[in-house]
């Protein structure tokens, strides 16, 4: 997997067109209509994973802290269908800890998650903090790390 670490000023035409794209694909056609352009990809770092013939297969981004949350916060976090089971997810979050990990060294790490996805988080050192709420008619709970 080739990776892409980029603010999203310095994000290319074609990543962010790639990135979009996934997104919608997605969060949009699979789990239905919400706002996905949130006004916070302007404040976060987008990691992109892409294939040997240049697909893009992975995404997540990383908000700056202070943004969403006093910390920085890992969202959007996706592969393509194609590529799931693959652990390509697991790889992914781990990528974008360290290099959130590199960016912000020494400070937690808060996320909004699906709440069925608690486990996989929980794996990353995650814990689930507050209740369950509703975030665009999906279950999710707050977690920390």
């Amino acid at each position: 997997m080739d990776w892409t670490w980029a603010h999203f000023a310095a994000l290319s035409l074609d990543d962010l067109y790639d990135a979009l794209a996934l997104r919608c694909r997605v969060f949009i056609l699979e789990q239905g209509p919400y706002q996905d352009p949130d006004g916070l990809d302007r404040v976060s770092w987008h990691l992109l994973g892409r294939d040997d013939a240049g697909h893009l297969q992975a995404y997540l981004r990383i908000v700056d802290p202070g943004c969403k949350f006093a910390e920085p916060s890992m969202g959007r976090v996706i592969t393509a269908p194609e590529v799931r089971g693959t652990g390509l997810g697991r790889t992914l979050v781990a990528e974008g800890l360290a290099r959130s990990d590199a960016a912000w060294p020494g400070r937690g790490h808060r996320i909004s998650a699906q709440a069925h996805l608690q486990r996989f988080y929980g794996g990353f050192g995650f814990t689930t903090v507050g209740e369950p709420y509703a975030e665009d008619d999906i279950p999710h709970v707050e977690m920390l790390r």
